[in-house]
């Protein structure tokens, strides 16, 4: 447990330094330019979400049971994963009315995603992961509103509506993959259980 504890602690962590250090972010790009604070970004990032794919698998089998969430929650939470997929594949395409709604579709779908797992796990591991996704997904929103007030971040501004077509498309097709065959080649567990 305590790899995947380091491996959310630097990924989120990351992540959240503009919103409560932007002056260690500023201090890394007037030294080494942007360049330098994506790379010591995109590294921090990736060695994170590493220890947290690691972590998470290795605490699976000494992981407790917090809660055994009831049978028709996976439902909600499948249902729920239709809603990130597209709001996923949104934040990837010029604003249609979905990106202009929900303004950061990205953390929109992390936050969906997050709550989704937490309907339907109730391991210790999977609260933990999933609790902080969301917990930083909340924070990151707040932050990007007040950000937003002062003029630092603009708003998304619509383009077209068949923009909305594409991640609503794109976003079933993800699902459908994952939903088919992905998450089990990749988490080793099937969303859907038969039987």
């Amino acid at each position: 447990m305590a790899i995947l504890v380091l491996g959310i602690v630097i990924f989120l962590g990351i992540h959240l330094v503009r919103s409560f250090a932007p002056g260690l972010r500023d201090a890394v790009i007037a030294k080494g330019g942007k360049g330098a604070w994506h790379a010591i970004h995109g590294i921090c990032a990736l060695v994170g979400l590493c220890l947290i794919a690691y972590g998470f698998d290795a605490s699976r089998a000494t992981s407790g049971i917090l809660y055994t969430p009831p049978k028709f929650l996976s439902h909600i939470a499948l249902t729920l994963m239709i809603l990130a997929c597209i709001c996923l594949v949104a934040a990837f395409l010029p604003a249609g009315k979905i990106k202009v709604a929900t303004k950061h579709p990205a953390v929109l779908a992390i936050k969906i995603w997050a709550l989704a797992h937490l309907l339907a796990n109730g391991e210790t591991n999977s609260v933990l992961l999933f609790g902080t996704f969301l917990a930083w997904g909340v924070i990151l929103r707040i932050s990007m509103k007040r950000r937003w007030r002062f003029g630092l971040i603009t708003h998304p501004v619509f383009v077209s509506y068949g923009y909305d077509v594409m991640a609503v498309i794109g976003g079933l097709i993800v699902y459908g993959l994952f939903v088919w065959r992905l998450h089990e080649l990749l988490i080793g567990v099937s969303p859907i259980v038969m039987g």
